[in-house]
């Protein structure tokens, strides 16, 4: 009996296109057949196809990321709040995304993140370029962190390049310096290849913009927009520092970092400070 006969269901006027001489416009674009073929298990234990794909989910939300704060410093440099303001609105959702891919990890017992823990080598998250970048974008510079991409040419670059370019926060206080704010030119002129350093002058001056009668103000709203992507980075430290001491407590942490104490020692710093202490003041 033929098995060729069309399924009556298909035949209807609204079917959707089936027959593609080579790959789907849809594989094409999305290229998920390269995405889901990505997972190389190096351990037997089913556990680890979580971690695997939850990481490299994470580093597509860094990539998200690092396009929208780049788009919203660039806009800002070309006094373009509103373009600025939309990029950062978008990134808020992508940075609650973020945040949401630790629950798969987290509430690994350290029996469960032992029996694949040994797969990953030496690698560490605190290898990730991506996240690098996004680092650098909120202002947090060091050299010292190319330093384990010198074997890897293209991304030692952008890494480079992103290092000695202004962050989200420099074009923020450059842009406050050319509405007319005292922000000093110490700060304005500082060098880009340095952790950003808080400033008493910078302070004082989101204290005055706070202290606005029109809180509708479009700097008020841009610190705000600012607030709201700090808290969630702080909020993506914590996580972070939670699943780790559910996962392995204080032992010492994949490729030779030292675990939950330097997470510890992250999750106390806010990014863009001064938005943080100027409240105080108003």
């Amino acid at each position: 009996m033929s098995t060729n006969h069309p399924d009556p269901e298909a035949t209807g006027a609204d079917t959707p296109y089936l027959d593609f001489a080579g790959t789907t416009p849809y594989e094409d674009y999305v290229q998920a057949d390269v995405l889901t073929h990505l997972q190389h298990l190096r351990s037997d234990d089913p556990g680890e196809m979580v971690f695997l794909v939850t990481t490299q989910v994470m580093e597509l939300w860094f990539t998200v990321i690092v396009h929208e704060w780049e788009t919203a410093t660039r806009a800002l440099r070309e006094d373009r709040i509103p373009v600025a303001r939309d990029a950062l609105k978008r990134s808020l959702r992508e940075l609650e995304a973020l945040n949401e891919s630790w629950r798969p990890l987290a509430g690994l017992t350290p029996a469960q993140f032992n029996s694949y823990r040994g797969s990953l080598g030496e690698g560490s998250g605190f290898q990730s370029a991506m996240y690098r970048r996004m680092e650098f974008l909120l202002g947090d510079k060091s050299a010292s962190m190319l330093v384990p991409h010198r074997g890897a040419p293209r991304v030692y670059a952008e890494l480079e390049k992103a290092l000695g370019e202004p962050s989200l926060y420099d074009e923020t206080l450059a842009l406050l310096a050319r509405r007319g704010y005292a922000v000093p030119e110490a700060v304005v002129s500082r060098d880009l290849t340095q952790r950003y350093e808080p400033s008493p002058e910078v302070e004082a001056v989101w204290a005055e913009i706070y202290a606005s009668d029109d809180q509708n103000d479009e700097l008020v709203r841009l610190g705000e927009l600012l607030t709201d992507v700090g808290e969630l980075v702080w909020r993506w430290r914590n996580d972070h520092l939670v699943a780790t001491r559910r996962a392995m407590g204080s032992k010492t942490g994949t490729g030779g970092s030292a675990g939950v104490a330097w997470l510890e020692k992250r999750a106390t710093k806010n990014v863009f400070p001064e938005l943080w202490t100027a409240r105080s003041h108003v």
